[in-house]
């Protein structure tokens, strides 16, 4: 991970987001720097299976999700968030080539993730997920 995020002033208070990434060290790096901004983990998850149930089972706000889980793709978790209307954020090492074109506009992240822009993405992507839902209140 690059970057101490501790002098970003996002807040994130409020806001759950799921965290689906199989390498211990990078979901807890994760998580802690979310938390430490106000948001609610759901998760984190280290396989697909997992991070499918939480897709269907909780509200969620945003999700960040390693495209790899144990050798197994995230692609059905991303589409099941994508009908949801929910963004997912890709923080992963594989470049964008990999990305299905139903994904070739969303957020990808590279490894190691720098943690001021990891914030950055879940902001702008929960700010644009509330704009789309008052539009449609409208």
């Amino acid at each position: 991970m690059k970057a101490d995020p501790s002098r970003e002033t996002a807040s994130l208070a409020g806001l759950r987001i799921l965290v689906v990434e199989d390498d211990y060290f990078i979901a807890d790096e994760i998580c802690t720097t979310l938390r430490q901004h106000g948001a609610e983990i759901v998760g984190p998850s280290p396989n697909v299976e997992t991070g499918l149930q939480l897709v269907k089972s909780e509200a969620l706000d945003c999700a960040v999700l390693d495209i790899n889980l144990q050798g197994n793709l995230a692609f059905g978790i991303a589409s099941e968030l994508k009908r949801r209307g929910t963004p997912a954020i890709f923080a992963t090492g594989y470049d964008m080539s990999v990305l299905p074109g139903e994904f070739s506009g969303s957020v990808r992240l590279e490894k190691p993730v720098n943690l001021r822009a990891l914030l950055q993405a879940v902001q702008s992507a929960c700010a644009k997920k509330r704009a789309a839902r008052a539009a449609q209140e409208s």
